[in-house]
């Protein structure tokens, strides 16, 4: 087998890797926010607009990680530095 196409196939399994770990990581984010939220409202009902509120902010910043992890994965199909250094 060639030394490119090797490089190749690792990276596809690889790509497959990153994101089924990204998109696994997510799960479990929104899981353990959405747990810690309806938690505290039910200890202090009263603070519920400011709980929810900051649920969803870092909802929202735990959500972007799956959208880098996948520009970083796309640039590697795409893009792969590690083919271009078998071509030079």
């Amino acid at each position: 087998m060639e030394p490119g196409t090797i490089i190749i196939a690792a990276t596809a399994i690889s790509i497959g890797l990153i994101l089924g770990a990204a998109g696994l990581g997510s799960a479990i984010g929104w899981g353990l926010i959405t747990a810690k939220a309806l938690e505290g409202i039910a200890r202090q009902p009263e603070m519920r607009p400011q709980l929810l509120f900051n649920m969803f902010i870092f909802a929202g910043l735990m959500e972007s990680f799956p959208f880098i992890v996948m520009a970083f994965a796309l640039w590697f199909l795409f893009a792969n530095p590690f083919v271009l250094q078998l071509a030079g």
